[in-house]
């Protein structure tokens, strides 16, 4: 690994961390060219995603002004899935994300290509029925390689279990998930997954441990700058009991 490859995993660890304006300073004060400008884009998105920022749109700008491929590819349809869902529009990137699993480099990028085929079918096209399928494809190919991508899939399978009636099966799938968050370091990841436990114990009648579990992640979040884990904490706390 070169050093600029150390300093590229550094930054994504930072913004892992919710610390994405020290990744981002980290990004501006190396030399690099596209490379940098790619990873930049991909910190600024996480920053967007997680603390409700408008940053990715300039730097994915900068980064099309020095190169393009499909991680850049990729990283524009993941903007573009987050600005369709702060619309509350409907989108079809159906056809973007099904080429980027076609003409993904490695079967990893394939499947985050698959999990994005999932989400759109999901949560933009309201095809739920469609979306395990690209879930599971996308968890096989993060099993032992890319914990963040196999986090992602149980994450959204344990949510089709829930929504079948197997409690036990989305306890599983969302427990592994929480563990393989802490694993990768992604701070803001774990506490949008701890909420998903809250609702488990909700709906197993424990309300007490719900509210004790939603309250310390609205602790958490409120103190590591991640608005967007905070807000669903404070909706979970004012929601149906």
């Amino acid at each position: 690994m070169t050093d600029l490859d150390e300093i590229l995993e550094a930054a994504r660890e930072l913004a892992w961390a919710g610390r994405w304006q020290r990744a981002l300073s980290l990004l501006d004060a190396t030399p690099g060219g596209f490379r940098v400008a790619v990873t930049a884009a991909e910190v600024a998105l996480e920053s967007d995603w997680f603390a409700g920022t408008d940053l990715a749109t300039g730097r994915l700008a900068a980064a099309a002004r020095l190169g393009s491929g499909w991680d850049l590819d990729f990283l524009r349809l993941r903007h573009d899935y987050l600005l369709l869902l702060r619309a509350g529009e409907r989108g079809d990137l159906r056809d973007r994300a099904a080429g980027l699993a076609e003409a993904a480099p490695d079967p990893v990028r394939h499947g985050w290509a698959r999990m994005y085929q999932g989400l759109i079918a999901d949560v933009l096209l309201g095809q739920r029925d469609l979306a395990p399928a690209h879930y599971a494809a996308a968890l096989r190919a993060g099993e032992n390689t890319d914990p963040r991508l196999e986090r992602e899939a149980l994450r959204h399978l344990g949510d089709h279990d829930r929504d079948h009636g197997d409690r036990a099966g989305a306890y599983a799938k969302w427990a592994r998930a929480t563990e393989l968050s802490g694993r990768a370091g992604m701070v803001p990841g774990l506490l949008t997954q701890q909420i998903l436990l809250a609702e488990l114990a909700r709906d197993e009648g424990d309300e007490a441990g719900a509210m004790l579990l939603a309250r310390e992640i609205a602790r958490t979040a409120e103190a590591v700058g991640a608005h967007r884990p905070y807000a669903q904490a404070v909706e979970f706390m004012n929601g149906p009991r």
